[in-house]
C-alpha cells in the first residue's frame, strides 16, 4: 500500500477558514432569513480596475491571433511587467532590486509555502504569534516541525508573542534563528514597523547568517510616509531577506491570481558542505521545474497596475478600503471595544469584551448580529482573547455591520 506524508497528520483540526465556513453554513442553515455579513476571510469585493480590464480585454484578443499568441511564457514572468515592478515597486523608493531579481507566481500565499522547497529541514523558524497560519503549516508540512501541544503551539517553532504590550512588534529575540517569518502591514493585527524596528531584524539576520522572509502583501495600505514599504528599504537587507508581494489587495486579483517574490542574486545560504550557495539560482531552479507561469492574459493585467491610469485607480480603491477600516475602527470603539490597527492596513484587531474567547465572541457576533469577523486564536495562542474584522466589503456592508454591532452587542 502507498504510503502517505505522516507531517499532514499532524495538522490541527482544520485550517482556519474553513472552520469559519462551516460554522457560519451550520447557522445559515439553521437561520435561512438571516442577512449574514462576511467580515472575516480577507477577500476584496470592488471590481477590478478599469485599466486591469482593459489591458486584460486586449490581451484576450492578442491570444486570437496567431502573429500575437502567447503560448508558455518564462517561468520566471515577462520581462515588461517585472522592470515595471522594480521601477515603479522598488527602484522608485531607493531600493536596489533589478527585475532579474523579481520572479511573478500566481499568489504570495503559493510562494510563502513553496519558498520552503530550498531550504533545509533543520533551520530553526520563527514565527509571530499570532501569525498568517499558513507560515506554520507549510512548515508543518514540509516535516520542519513536531507535534502541537494543548495551545496549537508546534514543537521546533520559536513563537514570538506580539501584542499591545509590545506595539504588536516582536522582540528580536535572544538565541539564533534560521529563518524569520515577518509580516508588516501585519496580518492579522494590522500593525506596522518602523525602518528602526526592521533595521534592528537585518542587523540581527547579518550578525547570525539568518533569512528574514518578509510579507509585504498589504504594504499599499501604508499612508504613513516615514513608514517603510519594503525590507530593502533597509541598509543591509539584500544580504539577508526575500520579500513576497501581491496584486490581490492592492489591485483586487484575488479571483485573478498574480503575485511575486524577490530574492536577491546575492542571498546565499550554507550547504551541506559547508559552502554557500545563491538562493537565487535554486528558487530559479525550482520555479522553472515546478511553475509554468502566470497566464500572459493577467500579466497584461498586472502590468497596467502600473500605469498612469492604473495608479489612479489602485489608489482609488485602497482609499476606499481604509475608509472602510476608519469606519470599522471608530464604531466598534463607539461600542466600547478596544481596537488596533485599521490605520495603515486593512484589518482591525480588537479585544473580546469581558473576557469571551475568540470563538465564543465569534459565536456572539454571528448569532446576535449575523456579522462574521476571524477568531484571534486561530491566528496562534497570543490570538486567544483577540478578533479579526477585515475592512474589504462593500461601504453598505460595513456600515450595516457596524450599525448592528453598536446597537445590538451590549459591553
Amino acid at each position: 500500500m502507498a504510503t502517505l506524508n505522516s507531517n499532514y497528520l499532524k495538522l490541527k483540526a482544520g485550517y482556519l477558514f474553513p472552520e469559519i465556513a462551516r460554522r457560519v453554513n451550520i447557522f445559515a442553515e439553521a437561520n435561512p432569513e438571516a442577512q449574514i455579513i462576511k467580515l472575516g476571510i480577507g477577500d476584496v469585493t470592488e471590481p477590478l480596475p478599469e485599466a486591469c480590464r482593459t489591458a486584460m480585454i486586449k490581451a484576450v484578443e492578442d491570444m486570437g491571433d496567431r502573429a500575437t499568441f502567447h503560448g508558455y511564457g518564462p517561468e520566471q514572468g515577462y520581462l515588461w511587467l517585472r522592470e515595471k515592478i522594480a521601477a515603479g515597486d522598488f527602484q522608485s523608493r531607493g531600493c536596489d532590486i533589478d527585475a532579474s531579481e523579481i520572479f511573478i507566481s500566481d499568489g504570495s500565499k503559493c510562494d510563502c509555502g513553496n519558498i520552503l522547497d530550498i531550504f533545509g529541514k533543520d533551520n530553526t523558524i520563527a514565527v509571530t504569534d499570532p501569525v498568517y497560519p499558513v507560515y506554520v503549516d507549510t512548515n508543518v508540512m514540509a516535516g520542519h516541525t513536531g507535534e502541537a501541544n494543548e495551545q496549537g503551539e508546534y514543537e521546533g517553532l520559536i513563537y514570538l508573542p506580539i501584542s499591545a504590550e509590545n506595539n504588536f512588534t516582536a522582540q528580536i529575540p535572544d538565541q539564533k534563528v534560521d529563518l524569520i517569518y515577518l509580516c508588516f502591514p501585519n496580518n492579522p493585527t494590522g500593525a506596522t514597523a518602523t525602518k528602526e524596528h526592521l533595521q534592528a531584524w537585518v542587523d540581527y539576520a547579518k550578525a547570525n547568517g539568518s533569512i528574514i522572509l518578509f510579507d509585504a502583501a498589504y504594504e499599499a495600505f501604508i499612508s504613513d510616509p516615514q513608514l517603510p514599504h519594503s525590507i530593502f528599504e533597509i541598509e543591509g537587507a539584500k544580504d539577508c531577506a526575500i520579500e513576497f508581494r501581491s496584486f490581490s489587495k492592492n489591485a483586487g486579483f484575488t479571483g485573478t491570481r498574480c503575485a511575486f517574490t524577490v530574492v536577491p542574486k546575492n542571498l546565499t545560504a550554507k550547504a551541506a558542505d559547508g559552502s554557500e550557495v545563491e538562493l537565487w539560482k535554486l528558487w530559479n531552479r525550482r520555479q522553472a521545474t515546478k511553475f509554468n507561469g502566470v497566464s500572459y492574459i493577467v500579466q497584461r493585467g498586472a502590468e497596467a497596475v502600473y500605469s498612469e491610469a492604473g495608479q489612479a485607480q489602485i489608489k482609488a480603491l485602497i482609499s476606499f478600503y481604509l475608509e472602510n477600516a476608519k469606519i470599522i475602527c471608530d464604531k466598534l470603539t463607539e461600542a466600547g471595544l478596544a481596537v488596533y490597527g485599521g490605520v495603515n492596513a486593512p484589518y482591525v484587531w480588537v479585544q473580546t469584551p469581558n473576557g469571551l474567547s475568540s470563538w465564543d465572541f465569534f459565536d456572539k457576533l454571528l448569532y446576535t448580529t449575523n456579522v462574521v469577523g476571524t477568531p484571534g486564536s486561530g491566528f496562534g495562542a497570543a490570538g486567544e482573547g483577540y478578533f479579526r474584522i477585515s475592512a474589504f466589503n462593500s461601504r453598505a456592508n460595513v456600515e450595516e455591520a457596524m450599525k448592528r454591532i453598536t446597537d445590538n452587542l451590549k459591553i
